[in-house]
């Protein structure tokens, strides 16, 4: 699979993450949430292209635990709060 998309994949959840760090971003924030989402979903494909089973794992849970706390925003719920009965 082409560099640019593991780089830009990459660089995706980095700017998510150095922004939270220096406090321009939430963590339930929509734009940190689907920086998360574009960017790890990216390196999944990507891991899974090169049969890479480690990081297609970390990827898709990043994925997964991203994309839910994106759609509890969109539904007002807050993303940081599980509701386990």
């Amino acid at each position: 699979m082409s560099i640019s998309i593991q780089v830009l994949g990459s660089l995706l959840v980095l700017i998510s993450f150095v922004a939270l760090q220096a406090r321009r971003m939430q963590l339930d924030s929509r734009v940190y949430l689907l920086l998360n989402v574009i960017g790890s979903g990216e390196l999944v494909v990507s891991a899974l292209w090169d049969r890479q089973w480690g990081f297609l794992a970390l990827d898709l849970v990043w994925t997964s635990v991203s994309a839910f706390s994106l759609c509890r925003t969109w539904t007002g719920r807050d993303a940081r709060v599980l509701d386990i009965k």
